[in-house]
């Protein structure tokens, strides 16, 4: 869970540092089986453990992080507890947003979840908000619906999503699909360009209001089976 190597964590289990129910662990050989209440049992240097393995978690990405750890600058892992970055399994996000794209990430360690999410059997819709640079003209709806737009470099046509229009400039488009720049290029293809795009939801689950850009919280099962309502 990253907290320190072996030799690390017995001494700091003799030290007095580790609480189970209410008594120090001092016994550092002593099993412990991982269950889903032992971050409610377990103290490591006055605070509760971390969630064991098959976390959930939402982030709202702020604009000018990547999700990817192979790019410079600031990755959206960066908010996370420094610890965090040597956990097994790793955490990884479940899809990406790209640098300027903000708004609702999920990130888990759980690798089932994470393909069942992506998974296009699962058809999880997403539903972005962006901000155009020219008025829409009334066509893009009827266009992204019929399900036969094919975007360039692509030979596969794109399966139909929904446009709601907020505003002249701007739409709220939900997908079933996760391809390279999506959105983006959606719009590209109907002559038009991208300035701002935010996602709101996946599945049934929405980024709370009261979630500021660069937190994070974690999810409980009835949030997680949102995803897939």
């Amino acid at each position: 869970m990253g907290y320190g190597s072996r030799t690390e964590m017995a001494r700091l289990g003799k030290a007095g540092g580790i609480v189970l129910d209410g008594a120090d662990l001092t016994d550092v050989s002593k099993r412990i089986a991982v269950t889903p209440d032992l971050p409610a049992r377990m103290e490591i240097d006055g605070e509760p453990l971390d969630p064991t393995p098959g976390l959930v978690m939402m982030l709202n990405k702020p604009l000018g992080m990547t999700c990817s750890r192979k790019e410079d600058g600031a990755l959206v892992y960066d908010v996370l507890p420094p610890r965090w970055k040597r956990r097994d399994p790793a955490i990884s996000t479940i899809g990406r947003l790209d640098k300027q794209t903000t708004g609702l990430l999920l990130l888990t360690d759980d690798g089932d979840l994470l393909h069942r999410v992506i998974s296009p059997k699962r058809h999880v819709a997403k539903v972005y908000r962006a901000t155009l640079a020219r008025p829409l003209d009334g066509s893009e709806g009827d266009v992204f619906a019929a399900g036969g737009l094919v975007l360039e470099g692509e030979d596969k046509p794109l399966s139909p999503a929904v446009l709601e229009v907020l505003s002249p400039t701007e739409a709220r488009l939900t997908v079933t699909e996760g391809r390279y720049h999506m959105v983006r290029r959606m719009f590209a293809a109907v002559g038009n360009h991208v300035e701002a795009l935010h996602r709101e939801r996946v599945g049934g689950l929405a980024l709370p209001d009261d979630l500021a850009p660069g937190e994070w919280r974690l999810l409980d099962q009835a949030q997680i089976d949102l995803i897939f309502a």
